[in-house]
């Protein structure tokens, strides 16, 4: 089919591009997290062995926590600066931290299925990371040795209320918020117990079974020894 220009002897004017559009840009961050979702999609390809999966989910998570250390600091230092100039993009600052925070928990909440779903090869192919209820009796008399040996001394709870301030928690810290009540007298106390760095992140249990168990885990299951006449009321790990 001829086109009319064409039989007119006329070419079609061309669509002029405004080279100051911020159509023609791609928003820095926006795509660096659709690069590191790429990343994580290595994580799901069946035809990498479990343990390059792994590591790929790893270096996913690696990623992203030195996106918040730097790029979202950045984000959040010109907010807080009152910074309101748009990206070459034409985003705010503002409107950048919102479409981070959509698009970063979308990621992890792909890093979360696709650790459950290597949790379950993994363990197919005899390593297991176990829950506490998981363990026999001669697991944890072995983790109440290794604690008190090896963890408890590295140990510093810290008390949240007026008198102490919310503790700094460096990059990358990890450590189990908890509410507690002491049993004398029915008193509520929010606590912070920091994860020290020193320490593998899974422990190796004895035996010929190749069997770990988290770190978190691990000290949650001795939270009497660290607050002794407490009841714990709640737990939670962050980063």
């Amino acid at each position: 089919m001829t086109n009319p220009s064409e039989a007119s002897g006329t070419t079609a004017p061309k669509k002029s591009i405004d080279l100051a559009s911020p159509e023609r840009f791609l928003n820095r961050e926006l795509s660096w997290l659709s690069f590191n979702n790429r990343v994580l999609e290595e994580a799901f390809n069946l035809d990498h062995p479990i343990l390059e999966r792994l590591r790929f989910l790893s270096i996913s998570a690696l990623n992203l926590d030195e996106f918040y250390m730097v790029r979202v600091a950045g984000l959040n230092g010109m907010v807080r600066a009152g910074v309101d100039a748009l990206s070459d993009d034409g985003r705010t600052p503002v409107q950048q931290l919102e479409e981070i925070r959509e698009k970063s928990g979308e990621l992890i909440w792909g890093q979360q299925e696709c650790w459950r779903e290597l949790r379950g090869l993994l363990t197919e192919s005899g390593i297991a990371v176990v829950e506490p209820e998981e363990l026999t009796d001669d697991e944890l008399t072995w983790l109440d040795r290794h604690f008190l040996e090896h963890i408890f001394p590295v140990l510093t709870p810290l008390a949240i209320d007026p008198a102490h301030p919310f503790p700094f928690i460096p990059n990358r810290g990890f450590a189990l918020a908890l509410q507690l009540k002491r049993e004398q007298d029915g008193q509520l106390l929010n606590a912070l117990l920091p994860l020290p760095r020193q320490t593998d992140r899974f422990v190796r249990l004895p035996g010929l079974d190749v069997r770990f168990l988290s770190l978190e885990n691990l000290v949650s299951l001795f939270l009497g020894k660290i607050f002794p006449g407490y009841q714990v009321l709640g737990r939670g790990v962050f980063r």
